[in-house]
């Protein structure tokens, strides 16, 4: 039976000895087909394993957003071998184009392996002290401010009428927007977690009320990649 795995790669740089079980690099050295959401960092990943590979003898396959379902599902049909999927960054197929080729991979008969690995989101979840037996992850939240500011309130709303963790993320360079939006449409005592940098050297995880969170100096979000949570 033709087997698809689904690869972790790295939320920080320099990080592989504290977040990738070796399972991760023992199924890449194997493998040699690779569905990813970006080429250039799956290589760039790959060369990092230092595992002795030659990158130009792998066949790598685009598969984003905006990749068409028929044209993977007719491609990975006329594959043999056995195929990787590499996010690029933490888990493909959460909140990732991954998905894309599990689902085919189920439509197709193949037995899919999910690796264990960093998932952004779920470390966010477990550092909130938030609820982690409900919750919600809502993706982007929208680029115009006004429509931003009404879904926060509703993110806000839904994390205290039902006591479920809502999570999001923005764009690293807006980051210090989105703070600033949430701090001005949320009540100040609703809770917000900010995780960021999540596994590198330079991690911060902060739970506090947007009051509190008003009156925070010393947190730059530039640039920086993080996730946002309302709980209670």
């Amino acid at each position: 039976m033709q087997n698809l795995y689904l690869i972790p790669t790295l939320l920080a740089p320099d990080t592989h000895d504290q977040v990738l079980p070796p399972e991760v690099v023992n199924k890449v050295a194997e493998l040699n087909t690779f569905f990813v959401e970006n080429i250039k960092s799956a290589r760039r990943f790959i060369s990092s394993l230092k595992i002795g590979k030659v990158i130009d003898d792998i066949t790598f396959y685009d598969l984003t957003k905006d990749s068409n379902y028929d044209d993977i599902l007719t491609l990975m049909s006329q594959l043999s071998e056995d195929i990787g999927v590499l996010s690029e960054a933490g888990c493909p197929g959460v909140a990732d184009p991954g998905a894309m080729a599990v689902d085919c991979a189920h439509q197709l008969g193949m037995k899919v392996h999910p690796i264990v690995g960093p998932s952004s989101i779920l470390l966010a979840l477990m550092g909130s002290g938030f609820n982690g037996q409900s919750f919600a992850f809502n993706g982007y939240l929208p680029i115009d401010k006004k429509e931003r500011a009404k879904r926060i309130r509703e993110l806000e709303k839904l994390s205290f009428q039902h006591d479920q963790t809502q999570l999001f993320m923005e764009t690293p360079y807006r980051n210090n927007q989105m703070l600033e939006s949430i701090i001005q449409s949320c009540n100040p005592n609703t809770k917000l977690s900010v995780a960021v940098d999540i596994t590198a050297p330079t991690q911060v995880i902060k739970t506090q009320t947007v009051a509190r969170w008003k009156q925070e100096k010393s947190l730059d979000l530039h640039k920086r990649p993080a996730i946002f949570s309302f709980g209670r």
